[in-house]
């Protein structure tokens, strides 16, 4: 998969309202970003490189690994691979999303 086919998997895991309540950004570098904003009414997805209240920067195939659900992001983290920047909340509340992410 590529970032514009995860993008759009992405928006429809979010669907209308991610339940975030918050914006969030997934940072993989020089491969791009995926930007929800769980403020906005319905919800969003892009590829902005907006501020975020949240921030998750990792690489392209951890993020890959995390989504199909072969890579825990607890030990993702734990592992100095998932960085995470501003309020750990907002990430808490991404395992429903990654869920429906994995169909």
């Amino acid at each position: 998969m590529d970032l514009q086919e995860v993008t759009k998997a992405m928006a429809g895991a979010v669907g209308d309202n991610s339940g975030l309540g918050k914006t969030l950004k997934f940072d993989f570098g020089t491969m791009g970003r995926i930007f929800i904003d769980g403020v906005s009414s319905p919800n969003t997805v892009s590829n902005d490189d907006n501020a975020a209240d949240c921030t998750l920067q990792l690489a392209w195939d951890d993020f890959l690994n995390m989504s199909q659900g072969k890579l825990d992001p607890t030990m993702a983290f734990m592992q100095g691979k998932l960085k995470v920047l501003g309020d750990m909340s907002i990430a808490m509340k991404l395992q429903p999303i990654l869920a429906k992410l994995r169909g």
